[in-house]
């Protein structure tokens, strides 16, 4: 009878997290470890980069010292109104002209006396120029040389015009014979080309501040005498922007 009571009892669950005290503990198991990269997969430290940091100041600075300047520009612009100077042939006179044919070649005698306008049209601007270089050609094509010379510089004040005077000669020039017989017969017309040129440089003064200097290039070619006879003074091309 007890041995039937015996089977009938249940037999009880164990609780959750009931440990045997006869077993022994089990140990944790060891943590992971991260597999080791080769050295090409290995993160690289950043260093910092001064050189780009350096570059990108000066372009800002750059930046802003050209801004400063344009805006400075357009004032100055703006308020002074700056105009080039204008010049104009104002004279050209030949007070002797021979060409005269020789067994050992064809010869040229001339004397020449020119005169150039330039004129000032700015009212709040004065210009100064420099030593200016002159030449002096005969020619459509500029082929027969009269001469060069220098002429000193001045100040031409505001609206201001301004002459100078250009004297040239030569004595037994040889030309060649079909050249001669033309300018010959082109001065008899008052056909004949004279051209002259002016290089120089131009500055400006502003209340007594001296600004750069500007490469010139003056040109009064293919004027005829006949147009010079006239009461028009023919205009002179300016060439400018060279340092």
């Amino acid at each position: 009878m007890a041995a039937q009571e015996q089977a009938m009892k249940p037999i009880l669950q164990k609780p959750p997290g009931f440990r045997d005290p006869s077993k022994p503990v089990p140990r944790p198991p060891p943590p992971l470890r991260k597999a080791a990269l080769p050295p090409s997969f290995q993160p690289r430290k950043r260093r910092k980069n001064y050189g780009g940091m350096c570059c990108r100041i000066l372009v800002i600075i750059s930046f802003t010292v050209l801004l400063i300047l344009f805006i400075l520009g357009g004032v100055f612009y703006l308020w002074f109104d700056p105009k080039l100077p204008v010049f104009h042939l104002q004279s050209f006179k030949i007070s002797s002209f021979r060409v005269t044919t020789k067994p050992d070649g064809t010869y040229l005698n001339a004397a020449t006396v020119a005169r150039v306008e330039v004129r000032n049209p700015n009212s709040k601007l004065t210009y100064r120029y420099s030593e200016s270089q002159v030449q002096m050609t005969l020619g459509q094509d500029q082929g027969t040389q009269l001469g060069s010379m220098s002429l000193p510089g001045f100040l031409q004040d505001k609206k201001n015009t301004t002459s100078f005077k250009i004297q040239m000669s030569v004595k037994n020039e040889l030309i060649e014979d079909g050249v001669g017989s033309r300018l010959k017969s082109q001065f008899k017309s008052r056909k004949l080309v004279v051209n002259v040129q002016v290089t120089t440089k131009v500055g400006v003064d502003v209340q007594g501040l001296e600004i750069g200097m500007l490469g010139v290039d003056v040109s009064c070619d293919g004027i005829t005498l006949k147009q010079i006879d006239g009461d028009d003074m023919p205009k002179c091309s300016i060439h400018t922007l060279k340092w």
